[in-house]
């Protein structure tokens, strides 16, 4: 593999090619070295693979390891604040996505009933009707309007306050402190305060639940008395997390992207039909939950390189998915595309135990919008929409939106 192009130090973030392509430098990176050195700030000579095949068989392989625990963590950018780490983060009780196999297996095991196509399908019509009072909602207000605040981040949270039992008036706590928990430039100090704010608040929840149960998921999971308050905690707290913060950043940062390709978003309107297909692409086009992290348990081999144990490695899956060996015109936004295979929910045993309620929450929330505001547009210029480069999820901070009188009716 050739390695022209020059070796990272720290992982580029700038959208220099546009808000919803890689860094140009991932990309060039992907082009010439998919498996390549990279340099942490801290000075850990670590890897970054972009390249659509490595990812998947590096995501597949369990010699990658998902635990923080193994070693020191390698931070690929600056925190302010944070100081150079010299011993191993401990691990989370409950927080499965930092662990492997048996341990994980344990925990996801007990979550699978909850996540199936049988149940979401279940779930459908409620979720429809949410988004249908929230875009009720939103049609009475005068434009413009800030589609996050309003429809993008209320649709995902009332569901998954649904589902888990959280009360809804209890969001805009849990989301101030999941935001500035995801922020990477916060100080440590801060991130943790955040951290130790929403988890006390869940370690209540799930007592109670434990004391009381519901109907919900953490009823369900709090009636199994072999998990631990903490174990608990740690699910409810990934759950929460994953559940309203990437939807809302596809809902949000997808209507940006539609709107920013007029032929796509007519295709769209023309034919309702295209929109579970459409909502694939979106997630193949836009990956928001784009970075994560393996730890190499010993050699291996990949992508003609040999990444050394005690090596971190940075799995980027927009680029994966923007992999020209995979897909044609990569860079294009196609929802006529068959985006089969994609990477935006991960791959392996890490695989997003959510994706089929975040399908069928933005199959709901895309269609609605498309057809209750079909004179939808930017209130201000494309490149006035502040993005979430500072956010370890991407999307939007916020999306003015208008439309014209006639979309109220």
């Amino acid at each position: 593999m050739s390695d022209t192009a020059p070796i990272p130090h720290g992982l580029p973030m700038d959208r220099d090619a546009g808000p919803f392509d890689p860094p140009s430098r991932i990309t060039r990176l992907r082009e010439t070295r998919p498996v390549s050195p990279m340099v942490f700030p801290d000075g850990h000579e670590g890897w970054l693979v972009t390249g659509y095949d490595e990812v998947r068989l590096l995501m597949a392989d369990t010699r990658f390891s998902s635990r923080q625990d193994l070693g020191v963590v390698h931070v690929p950018y600056e925190v302010p604040g944070m100081p150079v780490a010299t011993e191993p983060s401990p691990q989370v009780p409950g927080l499965f996505i930092s662990m492997d196999p048996p341990d994980h297996t344990r925990l996801r095991r007990m979550l699978t009933g909850a996540f199936t196509v049988k149940r979401m399908k279940q779930l459908e019509e409620r979720i429809a009707d949410i988004a249908e009072r929230q875009l009720d909602a939103m049609a009475r207000l005068t434009p413009p309007v800030d589609l996050v605040a309003e429809f993008a981040l209320p649709v995902p949270s009332l569901v998954i306050c649904e589902l888990l039992g959280v009360p809804y008036e209890d969001r805009a706590d849990f989301q101030a402190d999941s935001a500035k928990f995801m922020e990477k430039d916060v100080a440590l100090d801060e991130k943790m305060a955040a951290f130790t704010g929403l988890t006390g608040y869940l370690a209540g929840l799930v007592t109670r639940k434990r004391a009381e149960p519901g109907e919900d998921l953490l009823s369900d999971l709090a009636r199994h008395d072999e998990l631990t308050v903490e174990e608990l905690t740690g699910i409810a707290f990934l759950l929460l997390l994953a559940g309203h913060e990437t939807s809302a950043n596809m809902l949000s940062l997808g209507t940006f992207a539609l709107l920013e390709h007029p032929d796509q978003l007519a295709a769209l309107r023309a034919e309702p039909d295209l929109v579970p297909g459409a909502v694939e692409e979106l997630m193949r086009y836009l990956s928001v939950a784009d970075i994560f992290y393996r730890y190499a348990t010993e050699d291996i081999e990949l992508g003609g390189e040999t990444i050394t144990k005690g090596s971190t490695v940075v799995v980027s899956l927009l680029a994966a998915n923007r992999d020209p060996r995979r897909f044609d015109d990569p860079d294009a936004l196609d929802v006529r595309r068959t985006a089969r295979g994609h990477l935006a929910f991960g791959h392996g045993v890490h695989q997003c135990l959510g994706q089929q309620l975040a399908r069928i929450e933005l199959r709901a929330g895309f269609a609605g919008l498309l057809r209750r505001f079909p004179t939808l547009r930017l209130a201000v210029a494309a490149d006035e929409v502040r993005l979430r480069t500072d956010m370890n999820i991407y999307g939007v901070h916020e999306l003015p939106v208008t439309w014209a009188q006639q979309d109220r009716l």
